[in-house]
């Protein structure tokens, strides 16, 4: 594995950290937050896939655009589509006045 895809997986799992801490928070949960870094911990694990594929990408929070490219070597992995679609707005929107997310939202599947 090189250091850039590595660099990525180890992005990715500190916002995977965060979420989880944030999530656990029991009283004034910033669940912006925990949407944010859920959106950021799947954007760096695509990054890191399209890396170690050899497949540039351009700079994007766009789950949906990743996902289209990395299916050409995970076809198995349409399943995450809808999902994707959903953290996507996580990346930019949430974190701007007139959308917040709710506890359900951090609980979705």
């Amino acid at each position: 594995m090189t250091t850039e895809i590595s660099d990525w997986m180890d992005k990715a799992e500190g916002d995977w950290a965060t979420m989880l801490r944030e999530a656990a928070v029991q009283v004034d949960a910033n669940y912006d937050a925990v949407c944010f870094h859920a959106q950021q911990c799947a954007e760096k694990y695509l990054k890191a896939r399209l890396t170690l594929a050899n497949i540039p990408f351009r700079k994007t929070h766009d789950l949906l655009y990743l996902h289209g490219l990395v299916l050409d070597v995970e076809p198995e992995w349409t399943f995450l589509q809808d999902s994707l679609f959903t953290l996507t707005t996580f990346a930019v929107a949430i974190r701007y006045p007139g959308l917040d997310a709710t506890k359900k939202q951090k609980t979705a599947p």
